[in-house]
């Protein structure tokens, strides 16, 4: 095994070691606020879309799967929607409006008032997911992005969970993490913590955001 392969593998579990270490220090309390607002908005009868490319779509599916079935805990099953999954109407709506239009079109299908889109692109910059996140805006969903440290998406993002990194990889690792963190959010708010949601409820939900 070479000496080269070696600290290719040492250098980058430091770099995202690091980074890991770093963000989630930074970024603690607006995890919790993103968290917090989706488990408000499940509570007062919302639902949550996701939506992303690639390994952002594999997230998005992987996200709606832990908030229908379940993530560490036994508990009823959460309304969530990949709008990565139909190939029909991806396939249908990208020939017909253009890929830039596959997701925004389903959020202005399905989505309304109350309900919360994550909108995920590394960059910042996914023309598709700017223009559902855009789409949710006008339709007043709560948005959030999950993205790098800039980018078009943060202009219609009311939360964002931005990772402060060129690497799509890593980013894409933290963005893992912190879709499982905001799993693990949502279940304690909901089923374990209702006391501490309370106050947010009876306020309108508005002090979450």
């Amino acid at each position: 095994m070479s000496a080269d392969a070696l600290e290719l593998v040492r250098e980058y579990a430091r770099e995202g070691a690091l980074l890991r270490e770093t963000f989630f220090r930074e970024h603690a309390d607006t995890l919790v606020t993103v968290g917090r607002t989706l488990a408000v908005r499940l509570a007062e009868g919302g639902k949550i879309f996701f939506c992303g490319n690639g390994a952002s779509a594999a997230l998005a599916q992987h996200l709606a799967g832990a908030f229908i079935n379940r993530f560490q805990m036994e508990r009823p099953a959460l309304p969530a929607i990949a709008l990565t999954a139909d190939a029909s109407v991806l396939t249908a709506v990208g020939n017909d409006h253009g890929f830039d239009q596959v997701f925004a079109r389903q959020v202005k299908a399905l989505g309304k008032a109350g309900d919360v889109l994550v909108g995920i692109t590394p960059t910042g910059n996914g023309a598709n997911v700017v223009a559902a996140l855009r789409e949710a805006k006008e339709k007043k969903l709560t948005t959030v992005g999950m993205a790098g440290k800039n980018g078009e998406a943060l202009r219609f993002s009311d939360l964002a969970l931005l990772v402060p990194h060129t690497a799509v990889a890593h980013i894409q690792e933290i963005h893992l993490a912190c879709g499982h963190l905001l799993c693990g959010l949502v279940d304690h708010y909901l089923f374990e913590a209702v006391s501490e949601l309370a106050p947010y409820l009876e306020s309108g939900a508005q002090q979450g955001l």
